[in-house]
C-alpha cells in the first residue's frame, strides 16, 4: 500500500497528477503579482450568483460585455481561483515572492503554492485507511490525509497518535509505543513492522511523544506512517478476522471434530 511517487505534485516538476482532475499531465508554472485596489473600492468584489440573471437580462449591456460578465461571475461564484488576462497598461505593484501557481494542461484549473506546499486545493494522498480500523482512528487517518500536503509534520503527529490508540485497542498500554509494538510482535505482529517504526523514528526518540510535533518530520515520514498504521491493522485485525470468518463458515460437524481434536491434544500435552 505504497504511494506512486511519480505522480506526487512537487514544486520542482513540470508534470504530475493534477490535484483537481487527477490526470498525470503537464503543469504550467506562473509567478504572481499584486495590484492594489483603488480608493473608490478598497475591498475585494465578491459577487452573488443572483446577479448573473440581472446581467443576462439587462438590455443595456452589450452582448460581448454581457458574455464576459456572466463568465466572470460564474467563475467567481465557483469559489475557485482562476487566471484573468489583464491589459499591459494595468499597474502591478509588486512581485509576490514565495507564492506560485501551477495550471493543469488537462482541466485548466490552477493550484496555489506557498513555498513548496500546495495550499489550494486541499490535497489527499492516495493511501486509504484500513476499513477495519476503529472509526475514531479512521477519522484521525483522514484528517492526516487532508493536511499532509500543507503540514506533513502535523500529519505525522496525528498518525503517531493513531498508532498509540491502535496499540491500546489491541490490548496494550497505549503509553509507550516501543514496548507496545514489542509486545505485539510477541503476539504475532511481523517484526518488520517494528523495523519500519524504527526507520521513521517513531520509537527511540525520547523528545517526541505520540501526538507531538517532530521538527524533523517531512512528507516521506508521514507517508511511511500511513503505511505502518495500515500494516499493523492488516496483520492484527484484518487477517485474524478473515481467518475467523472462514473458520466459522465450516459445517458444525467439522467444528465439533476440530474441538475434540484440540481437546485431546491439550490433554495429551498436560499428561506428558
Amino acid at each position: 500500500m505504497t504511494e506512486d511517487t511519480k505522480g506526487i505534485p512537487s514544486i520542482k516538476k513540470t508534470a504530475f497528477c493534477c490535484p483537481h482532475c487527477d490526470a498525470y499531465t503537464t503543469q504550467y508554472w506562473s509567478s504572481l503579482y499584486s495590484k492594489p485596489y483603488k480608493e473608490d473600492r478598497r475591498t475585494p468584489i465578491i459577487p452573488n450568483i443572483s446577479e448573473k440573471d440581472e446581467w443576462e437580462n439587462d438590455p443595456k449591456i452589450e452582448p460581448d460585455v454581457k458574455k464576459m460578465l456572466v463568465e466572470w461571475i460564474e467563475k467567481m461564484c465557483a469559489e475557485k481561483p482562476f487566471p484573468e488576462i489583464q491589459g499591459q497598461s494595468e499597474y502591478l505593484r509588486s512581485h509576490i515572492q514565495n507564492v506560485n501557481i501551477s495550471e493543469c494542461y488537462n482541466c485548466k484549473d490552477i493550484s496555489i503554492w506557498v513555498y513548496d506546499q500546495i495550499v489550494y486545493p486541499s490535497t489527499k494522498v492516495e493511501i486509504l485507511p484500513n476499513p477495519d480500523l476503529p472509526p475514531y482512528i479512521i477519522k484521525l487517518f483522514e484528517e492526516a490525509r487532508e493536511i499532509v500536503g500543507s503540514s506533513p509534520k502535523g500529519a505525522a503527529a496525528l498518525l503517531r497518535l493513531s498508532i498509540q490508540y491502535l496499540c491500546k485497542e489491541l490490548g496494550e498500554s497505549g503509553k509507550d509505543i516501543n514496548r507496545d509494538i514489542a509486545s505485539l510482535v510477541s503476539k504475532g505482529l511481523n517484526p518488520l513492522v517494528q523495523k519500519a517504526l524504527d526507520v521513521v523514528r517513531v520509537i527511540g526518540n525520547e523528545a517526541v511523544h505520540p501526538g507531538e510535533i517532530n521538527l524533523d518530520d517531512n512528507r516521506d515520514t508521514a507517508l511511511q506512517l500511513f503505511n505502518v498504521l495500515n500494516l499493523i491493522a492488516e496483520q492484527m485485525i484484518t487477517h485474524p478476522k478473515q481467518v475467523e470468518a472462514m473458520y466459522s463458515g465450516l459445517p458444525e460437524s467439522k467444528l465439533d471434530g476440530i474441538e475434540q481434536r484440540n481437546k485431546k491434544a491439550k490433554e495429551s500435552s498436560e499428561n506428558t
